[in-house]
């Protein structure tokens, strides 16, 4: 598991930024419905991202995230992985999350993934360039969303895992040769769950593909840095923060992105 149902961003909003965000409900390409939420900025540049989660499926981090991203001018959709099984309908803070997650296979996965970019290229105005990013199970989602020939303009994994097993859904590392975009990777050098061989035989197979990437790790930094509650890692997730819109704004076509 990534984030506790208490954890948020580490990321300060601004005042007046995000236009709105809404719950909403999406019918993925096999019809099944599942959630999801959006963020609108009041003024686009351009950027729009798509939000892939920990193993938890959708809930409050990656909606305030969300809004964060839409404060900056990036429209955001954030989606959930349990319709499937748990349907589309609001679920309580003591969600049984772990057998949705274990039952969850790359079809589905990739099905909502194309619906959710789908829709995020139909938010007025249409963003120009989009981007996934995403957090542990969702990180290596990610990285496998630029294998689905979706145009993206680039991908931002945290600690997403390149190497070991998960589910059916392939290992990043043995597909470096599909991925279509840019890679911004980040992680924490003690994250027992991905040691330095495993993010360097991701990096060697990037680099044997030709894929612009770059790897980021943080000191000391664990498995979930990014969270507002580990004030330890303050210093490294406004680095990732920064980093991160700086690789949006370097790979979206047109204006800019601020702040």
């Amino acid at each position: 598991m990534c984030y506790d149902l208490d954890s948020r961003p580490p990321i300060e909003p601004i005042s007046g930024g995000a236009h709105d965000g809404e719950s909403i409900t999406l019918r993925s390409e096999d019809g099944t419905e599942f959630m999801a939420y959006l963020a609108r900025p009041i003024q686009s540049t351009g950027a729009g991202m798509l939000i892939l989660p920990d193993v938890r499926g959708l809930h409050p981090f990656f909606e305030e995230l969300a809004l964060r991203f839409a404060e900056r001018g990036i429209a955001a959709l954030a989606i959930d992985y349990f319709g499937r099984t748990a349907g589309a309908g609001p679920r309580g803070d003591d969600f049984e999350y772990r057998p949705h997650a274990d039952a969850v296979r790359w079809a589905g996965l990739q099905a909502d993934i194309r619906t959710g970019v789908v829709h995020l290229r139909s938010v007025d105005p249409s963003p120009r360039s989009v981007f996934t990013t995403g957090f542990c199970l969702g990180g290596r989602l990610s990285s496998m969303s630029a294998t689905l020939g979706l145009g993206l303009a680039g991908v931002i994994p945290f600690y997403g895992w390149p190497v070991t097993p998960s589910r059916d859904i392939p290992r990043p590392v043995e597909v470096a040769d599909q991925i279509e975009c840019a890679v911004l990777a980040l992680y924490g050098d003690a994250d027992q769950g991905i040691p330095a061989e495993a993010r360097e035989a991701y990096d060697r197979a990037l680099d044997a593909a030709g894929v612009e990437h770059e790897t980021v790790v943080y000191p000391n930094a664990t498995h979930s840095f990014f969270d507002r509650k580990a004030v330890e890692f303050a210093e490294a997730s406004a680095d990732a923060w920064g980093r991160a819109l700086a690789f949006i704004r370097r790979h979206t076509a047109g204006q800019p992105i601020a702040g």
